[in-house]
């Protein structure tokens, strides 16, 4: 006989309709992205991230735009800042140890390095926990050979409060070697704490010098535009006297343009140096400071050349090499700890647990009971076999270990080159100041010298306007050789590790 298709229950096309809506949840997740690589992205009014879209509608102009969010433009509060006072180097220096986030960063990866370290001396120690566990069971037995009551129901419910102990007693030094590994690990991060800061203080230092010597370039620029009206002007007095030729009066005008140009130019720079100096600082960029210019110190003629002593002294307080030092050191232990898993451990455990339960059978009286037990537990695990998980793990160790090394040596490598660099730099710098600051005294000789013929009718306008652009370009050399001296003796100070607190000049 052909069989006869029953049809589906209500309840079992419930569970079909149930399944298939939740089969197209994942997919239809599809719909929060872009529908196409080349068409904009267009969120919905739910899925802007910003609380104050009450309306439900998202004003957003053509294109590839996105939706504004208010609340990312809300800036810190900018800190106390006296618009009377003018700020030194120090100054500077100790505002963006405050305020510079980079400080706040490095001290929070120094605490969570420390709490590693604690993190891993709490194994160490036995683990107590109190577990209870509540069980309730109802069962129904039907009974079809007995008449009347054809069935028995039983429901058994109890609770179990427990405490257990767990305690690794012996492990061939595993957690003592992740232990070291992990104080390694805080002195590294402790050094470079450090470190941020004697960064920060070199890169105000280096900033500051740079926002100084572009501020010298306007004063220069200034005295450039002011030599150029004169010249002008001696033009002028000649022309009304009817020595002087069209040709040069435009010679002077122009050089009364270029000039101005030259100054225009200077105080845009010096405007860049100024942002650059509130970035190191960590100030807003709306932030209006005023800012002392470098001291005028006397430059030496030139620096000591450093000996072996001096920078294998710097070498080992630099932050950096120091880290890595660290870092080779906790590696090697963790070879230590990648062995000892082939070793056994041995642990201890405790278990003090009360039973009480109930049995209840309908048309009986319930039976309660309850027990109380203690167990104490010895015992020692030895790994036989893993398919070389542990092999892998300790070839791995070692690996990291022989990277570590490298790295270290890497260090100390590029920290001595650093070092000999930079005393390269600031003995080229500081003869660099010394052959311009001769140049300025030959410059103005000689633009004084074509100035004053020219008055007199013994020259000629080109060897002025020769003579100034030659006298401007020396103090202009001479400005930045000073600049690059400072900054030159501030890298040195820092490359060495001795850039550990603020101060108004490194050269000596």
């Amino acid at each position: 006989m052909p069989t006869r298709s029953r049809p589906l229950s209500f309840s079992r096309l419930l569970v079909l309709a149930i399944l298939a809506a939740l089969s197209g949840c994942a997919s239809d997740a599809l719909n929060l992205a872009p529908a196409a690589p080349d068409t904009p992205w267009k969120p919905a009014p739910q899925d802007t991230a910003s609380s104050d879209n009450t309306s439900g509608k998202l004003d957003m102009p053509p294109g590839f735009s996105v939706p504004a969010v208010p609340e990312a433009s809300v800036l810190p509060a900018a800190p106390a800042i006296n618009p009377g006072r003018v700020y030194g180097l120090p100054e500077l220096i100790d505002i963006a140890q405050q305020e510079n986030p980079d400080t706040r960063l490095a001290w929070n990866r120094a605490r969570q390095a420390a709490l590693a370290v604690g993190v891993v001396e709490t194994t160490f120690l036995p683990r107590l926990s109190a577990n209870v566990i509540s069980g309730w069971q109802k069962t129904h037995t039907p009974l079809p050979l007995l008449p009347g009551n054809r069935s028995i129901n039983t429901e058994l419910h109890g609770v179990v409060p427990a405490l257990a102990l767990e305690w690794l007693i012996f492990d061939f030094g595993q957690r003592k070697a992740i232990a070291e590994g992990a104080r390694q690990a805080s002195f590294a991060a402790n050094v470079l704490f450090n470190g941020a800061h004697q960064k920060i203080i070199h890169d105000v230092t280096h900033a500051y010098y740079q926002y100084g010597g572009a501020h010298s370039q306007t004063v220069v620029a200034a005295q450039a535009l002011k030599n150029a009206h004169q010249i002008a002007k001696a033009v002028e007095g000649r022309r009304k006297a009817g020595l002087a030729t069209v040709l040069e009066t435009a010679q002077a005008n122009q050089q009364v343009a270029q000039a101005k140009l030259r100054q225009v130019t200077a105080q845009g720079n010096q405007q860049i140096a100024y942002q650059a100096l509130l970035a190191a600082v960590g100030l807003p960029a709306t932030m209006d400071i005023k800012v002392s210019p470098p001291p005028k110190h006397a430059l030496p003629g030139t620096n000591s050349t450093l000996t072996d002593e001096a920078i294998r002294m710097a070498i080992s307080r630099r932050p950096d090499v120091l880290a890595s030092y660290a870092a080779m050191k906790a590696s090697a232990q963790g070879i230590t700890a990648a062995k000892a898993e082939f070793l056994p451990k041995v642990y201890l455990g405790a278990v003090a647990a009360h039973n009480r339960t109930n049995f209840d059978v309908r048309g009986l009286p319930s039976l309660s009971q309850q027990t109380g037990s203690t167990s104490v537990i010895l015992g020692v695990t030895i790994p036989l076999f893993d398919g070389g998980l542990r092999s892998a793990r300790l070839q791995d160790a070692r690996i990291q270990a022989a990277s570590a090394a490298d790295v270290f040596q890497k260090s100390q490598q590029a920290a001595m080159r650093e070092m000999i660099t930079a005393s390269d730099m600031l003995r080229t710098a500081l003869a660099s100041y010394q052959a311009a600051s001769e140049l300025v005294r030959t410059a103005k000789t000689t633009y004084d010298g074509a100035l004053e013929a020219y008055r007199h009718g013994l020259g000629t306008v080109t060897a002025v306007t020769m003579a100034d652009t030659g006298f401007l370009d020396a103090q202009q050399a001479r400005m930045d050789a000073r600049t690059a001296s400072q900054a030159a003796a501030a890298n040195l100070a820092f490359v060495m590790g001795d850039m550990t607190s603020s101060r108004e000049s490194w050269i000596e």
